[in-house]
């Protein structure tokens, strides 16, 4: 008999399923930790079994050897860390305790993947015995329906319709908690449709080495690393929250990217991407950073140890170009490639951000493109943003501007990007860079190439319509056409008048 694949929707079903135990208890932004720890916890818990099972087999029933070649896999998990031991558990009255334990047992036991250079482990902000959760036999009853709720579902590879799934799931998922958290959903995650036209507008090459300053839940960071052409590339992020440091990590996991190097800290305060104390660069650096970020750390940004700012320090309430100005320090200086998503702000303020703004634009001539996105295609705010590419060692001094802003789906909740509005930046954007564009423009009301002069006679202001002109022409209005019109109904106005004083005489009135 052949076995029934389980597929995305199956896992799913299952995290949906498990929603209805926490909805209401505690806030969707906080639910979506427990739930995406235990589908980690069961995800491991089956490669494990199923490896051990195979080498059982290999070994002629000999456990001792079985348990020796098991220390070689991926993870190692503990009996009292597996998802059975808790299953079988699950009736406990001390469950939260059990499945706590069996946590730091599971780190303990994988202590150079799980834990942080500075010893932060990924389970250490979560605790399943926590009150949050409600009173002790409340809380009993809902963690023994998680249990039953993913007891059902078999994660090991060949058991999964493809090999992808167990991460797809867990991005997808995280995208629906985010859809839930609402405005809390943008500190953690990135739309995957963004994600995506980021990835590939930066697309990196064999052998790259990639970073997110900002990275969330990981999913931007993957999404560049899965489109370079082949699996030779690493991956390196930073993350200011505890709780989403953690999602990221499984999240590499669960791809698969078991050596990305992930940290958590402030990036700007206190930057730990570092190779003997030099900030480390990269072949790409992307990133979704927090818009205009308040109190971001300018008091300290003139005495920076690694002079970022050397441009000049952004203003105090306003952190987007100090984002920026890290992310070109980390680039690599032959041809580092930048793409950041900033709001439209950026491109036009004045005061210290227009010094730095003027500085880069009129001496480095890093600035390759400025992309306008659609409104509302963002959680949290409902203002449009726009896509900033820099590239280093450029041989062109000219910037592309496109204007995508009236290219989406529109959504109940969110504006979504489509496919073919995807299609259309990527396509524009790679015929500027292969020179198949001369200065001015482009495509009408959609896209344009500035020179330097052009930049120049605009103040270098970026703004995106003073070089894509998407103004549409009224239609001429035919005066006497629409004479004739009213004439026409004034006159079918006078009918009817007097057809109502013909019945209205019959009735007596």
């Amino acid at each position: 008999m052949k076995q029934t694949k389980i597929t995305q929707d199956d896992i799913n079903r299952t995290v949906f399923k498990a929603c209805d135990t926490f909805r209401g208890v505690i806030d969707p932004s906080q639910y979506k930790d427990y739930i995406l720890t235990m589908l980690f916890i069961k995800y491991v818990s089956d490669v494990y079994k199923s490896k051990l099972n195979e080498h059982l087999i290999k070994y002629n029933g000999d456990k001792e050897r079985a348990e020796r070649a098991m220390r070689h896999e991926r993870f190692v998990v503990p009996e009292s860390s597996s998802f059975d031991y808790l299953y079988e558990n699950r009736s406990a009255n001390n469950i939260g305790e059990l499945i706590d334990e069996a946590l730091a047992n599971l780190e303990d036991s994988n202590h150079e993947k799980m834990n942080s250079e500075d010893g932060s482990s990924i389970f250490r902000n979560i605790s399943f015995n926590s009150a949050n959760l409600g009173e002790p036999k409340e809380k009993n009853a809902r963690l023994k329906n998680l249990l039953q709720d993913f007891h059902g579902l078999d994660l090991d590879k060949s058991h999964l319709e493809d090999n992808d799934i167990i991460g797809d799931a867990y991005m997808y998922l995280v995208s629906t908690f985010a859809g839930e958290a609402g405005k809390k959903a943008g500190d953690f995650f990135t739309p995957a449709e963004v994600s995506t036209l980021l990835a590939k507008l930066t697309k990196s090459k064999p052998g790259a080495r990639i970073c997110d300053i900002t990275c969330g839940s990981g999913s931007l960071l993957i999404k560049a690393g899965q489109e370079v052409d082949n699996n030779n590339f690493s991956l390196y992020g930073q993350e200011v929250n505890g709780n989403t440091w953690a999602l990221a990590m499984m999240n590499m996991f669960l791809h698969g990217f078991d050596n990305a190097v992930i940290r958590w800290g402030d990036t700007l305060r206190n930057p730990k991407l570092k190779t003997n104390d030099k900030l480390m660069k990269f072949d790409t650096v992307v990133a979704n950073p927090p818009f205009s970020l308040d109190k971001w750390g300018a008091e300290e940004a003139a005495c920076d140890t690694y002079n970022r700012f050397w441009r000049g320090i952004p203003p105090k309430s306003k952190g987007d170009w100090a984002f920026i100005c890290h992310m070109l320090e980390v680039a690599d200086d032959k041809d580092g490639v930048v793409g950041v998503i900033v709001p439209h702000g950026v491109l036009f303020r004045g005061g210290s951000e227009g010094k730095i703004r003027k500085y880069i634009l009129e001496n480095e001539h890093i600035l390759e493109a400025i992309i306008g996105l659609p409104s509302n295609l963002f959680y949290g705010t409902g203002i449009p943003a726009a896509i900033a590419i820099f590239r280093k060692g450029r041989s062109s001094k000219n910037i592309l501007f496109i204007d995508a802003s009236r290219e989406y789906e529109n959504g109940k909740n969110q504006n979504k990007l489509r496919t073919e509005d995807i299609n259309h930046i990527i396509t524009t954007y790679r015929k500027f860079v292969d020179g198949k564009f001369k200065p001015g423009v482009a495509e009408d009301k959609y896209a344009f190439v500035a020179t330097p002069e052009d930049i120049q006679e605009n103040d270098f202001n970026l703004n995106i319509p003073r070089y894509v002109d998407t103004y549409e022409e009224e239609a001429e209005i035919d005066i006497v056409a629409v004479q004739k019109e009213i004439d026409s109904l004034e006159k079918e106005l006078a009918e009817v008048q007097a057809k109502m004083k013909e019945y209205l005489k019959e009735l007596g009135y």
